[in-house]
This record gives structure tokens, C-alpha cells and sequence, in this order.
């Protein structure tokens, strides 16, 4: 059939939850040429192909491809190559405490208030999810947080090159992002460390023989930082609108259990990852469909965590939901590293809302990112009424 889900179309960006959810009524599994990819739609369709890591491979290598060595990381590896390095870094995760972190994002996110306050219309991206992103992933990691603008320019390169399957102009840009953010990488390798995650990562990497092991640590700190910082500035834009359109939802996350389930609603309702690609290593079935190995398959996220086979009352905010098993973050080993700190910022901004005695209020219509695989803002006015 023709592409009737174009992930770049305007309308689709605004919303694209009626045409995936009519697409996964019509042709769950369905052919999509411009991404040159089978695209899957259905919740249980989508964890079969997360789960068997043997069939579906995520390192293009193994089915014939390549990857430049810049590319090299805990994200693009597969297991089990890529558990000594994942194991690594989730053990150095595990072992940082997220509640410090929480509290200074969360004043953080006051101070923004207080200065915007009274001041009119404001950029809620700008303003609020790129200084609270770029500040809570450098906390996490233990770096000095890089000027917020400059790093939003880098990462937003980064980001875009992502959709160069459907866009190739945006592949060259996005090389050269990710090398100047590997260049400073390599100065948080080079330079003391304040303590934090990289400290600890470094400490355990310290006696570690082979280069190649070395590149795979550095690489993956720079997607934690880059994937970090993105994932959670898109679920921040996303998170504001969405409490924004749903009045009396941010009253309700006052309390406590429905702050925490109340965001990882907001991230399951509308998501800042559409969706991931995978290679068939061999010829499989999936939906009824047959895929032949060399193919690559989308798993559609974002029709995923809308299926009402996986999801009672799919399309409502249900800020209670327990349990949440949503994509919102991809899933298993190959899930955005930064999940933890993403949903700690995101309770820092609600509760600071919460706390604000200012009340946040729509300015006007927001403007989406033209990107297919995050689902962002490129602005979100808003503005704090007394």
C-alpha cells in the first residue's frame, strides 16, 4: 500500500496517533518505502523484536553492514558483546544517588520560574527543558554542564542525522556533531572529574587493556550524555504540553504516588522515542508477514504505547496506570541509558510547577521538531499567570 504514515507530514507531527492507530487496525505489520523498512504497530509485535536479539540485530554488522568506529557503543553493539560495557556503566548508574540530583534540578526549575514569572511569554524549550536537560545528565555524570545553546545546536544535529534515512543531507552534519561532542568527551577523560558517574566509570576503566574497550566507554559516554540530554529535553516539551491540554492533571500530581506513576504516564501518552531499527539476521514471520533476512524492521513506539491490546483506555492520560510497561524509552538493553535521570528531571519540573505559586498557562500553539525518531518541540510558548 502507499505510505499512508509519513512521519515527517505536518499533520502527523501535530499528531500522529489516529494514523498509527488506523494503520494498526488496517495492516499492523505493514511495508513503508520511504523508510525502506517493515513497520510494526502492535505492543507485542514490537517486544517479540526488542526481545530476540539472535533474529533482530540492532549492529549493523552483523548482517553485512558497517559502522564507522565513532559509532561504536553500548547502543549500536548487541548482546552479549555489548554486556561488559553496559554492565559497567548501569553498575555505575545504580550507584549514584538520584535524590540529590532531583532536588537540584527541581530548584533549578524554581529559579526559572521566578525569573520568568510576570515576564510574558516565554519558550518553554529554550527556557525550561534545554538548561534543566543539559544541567540534570551533567550532574549525573559529574561534568561542568556545557553552554546550554551550544550544546542544543550540537545535539540537535545529532538528533536530526537520525532521520537520515529519509533525509540523507543530514547524515554529513550530524558526523561532524558527533565529533565535537566526542572531542569533549575526551576532555572529561583527560581532566579530574568531580565525583559522579564518570568518575566512577573511569576509575573502573582505568587498568582496562585494549583500545577497542576504551573507545566503546567513551563512545558510550557520549551517547548517555547526547541521548540523556535529548530524550529528556523532548519529554520535558511533550510532558508541558500535555498537562497543559489536560487541566487539572498537574493539581493531581501534588501527591506524591501520582507524581511517580503520573510520569511515567506522561511519557507513555506521548513519548519522546517514536520508535528503533532493527535487522532480520534470518528470514522470520511477524504479524502473518513474512521478512526476509537483510530486512530491516520499525518498531513504531508511538503506536505501541497507544495498542489497547496492551493498554486499557490507550488514548487517556491515566495518571494512576500501574503497571506501565510503555516504549517510551525503547526497552531492554538497548533502551536511552539516561532513562533514570530523565524521569528524575521530569519530577523536578512537576513538582516545581506544584510548588510555584505562579500558574503555568498556554501562549499559543506550539511548533514541532521535523524529526521522524524523537518527537519533540522546537518551541512551546507558555507564560506564568498569578
Amino acid at each position: 500500500m502507499t505510505d499512508r504514515y509519513d512521519p515527517l507530514d505536518p499533520e502527523v507531527l501535530c499528531d500522529p496517533y489516529p494514523v498509527l492507530a488506523e494503520q494498526r487496525e488496517r495492516e499492523p505489520v505493514f511495508w513503508h518505502e520511504g523508510m525502506g523498512s517493515w513497520a510494526l504497530t502492535r505492543y507485542a509485535d514490537s517486544m517479540r523484536v526488542l526481545r530476540d536479539h539472535e533474529t533482530f540485530a540492532r549492529d549493523p554488522r552483523r548482517s553485512g553492514g558497517k559502522v564507522p568506529e565513532p559509532s561504536l557503543s553500548v547502543q549500536t553493539l548487541d548482546p552479549p558483546q555489548q554486556n561488559a560495557v553496559r554492565s559497567l556503566f548501569m553498575t555505575a548508574l545504580r550507584a549514584q544517588d538520584l535524590t540529590p540530583i532531583e532536588e537540584r534540578a527541581r530548584l533549578l526549575v524554581h529559579e526559572r520560574l521566578d525569573q520568568l514569572a510576570g515576564a510574558g511569554t516565554f519558550d518553554v524549550v529554550a527556557e525550561i527543558a534545554v538548561p534543566l536537560s543539559v544541567a540534570a545528565v551533567a550532574d549525573l555524570l559529574g561534568v561542568e554542564p556545557p553552554p546550554h545553546g551550544e550544546f542544543a545546536a550540537v545535539s540537535d544535529a545529532i538528533m536530526r542525522s537520525m532521520d537520515g534515512g529519509l533525509e540523507p543531507a543530514l547524515v554529513e552534519p550530524g558526523r561532524l556533531a558527533r565529533r565535537q561532542l566526542s572531542d569533549l568527551v575526551d576532555s572529561w577523560f583527560t581532566a579530574s572529574a568531580r565525583p559522579g558517574l564518570l568518575a566512577r566509570v573511569r576509575q573502573a576503566t582505568a587498568d582496562t587493556s585494549g583500545a577497542r574497550a576504551r573507545l566503546y566507554v567513551k563512545n558510550t559516554a557520549r551517547v548517555m550524555f547526547q541521548g540523556g540530554y535529548s530524550t529528556m529535553a523532548a519529554a520535558v516539551g511533550n510532558a508541558v504540553h500535555t498537562l497543559l491540554t489536560h487541566p487539572g492533571a498537574l493539581e493531581r500530581m501534588r501527591e506524591r504516588t501520582l507524581l511517580v506513576t503520573g510520569v511515567d504516564e506522561l511519557v507513555r501518552f506521548d513519548g519522546p522515542v517514536q520508535g528503533t531499527t532493527r535487522t532480520a539476521v534470518r528470514s522470520c514471520r511477524i504479524g502473518g508477514v513474512d521478512i526476509r533476512a537483510g530486512q530491516k524492521i520499525v518498531t513504531l513506539f508511538a503506536a505501541a504505547n497507544r495498542d489497547p491490546a496492551a493498554f486499557e483506555r490507550a488514548d487517556e492520560l491515566v495518571l494512576d496506570r500501574t503497571p506501565n510497561r510503555h516504549l517510551g524509552y525503547g526497552w531492554g538493553p538497548h533502551a536511552c541509558i539516561g532513562t533514570t535521570v530523565a524521569q528524575a528531571g521530569l519530577r523536578a519540573l512537576v513538582a516545581a510547577l506544584n510548588d510555584h505559586p505562579a500558574r503555568l498557562a498556554a501562549a499559543g500553539e506550539g511548533v514541532r521538531r521535523r524529526t521522524a525518531t524523537m518527537r519533540a518541540f522546537d518551541t512551546l510558548p507558555a507564560a506564568l499567570l498569578p
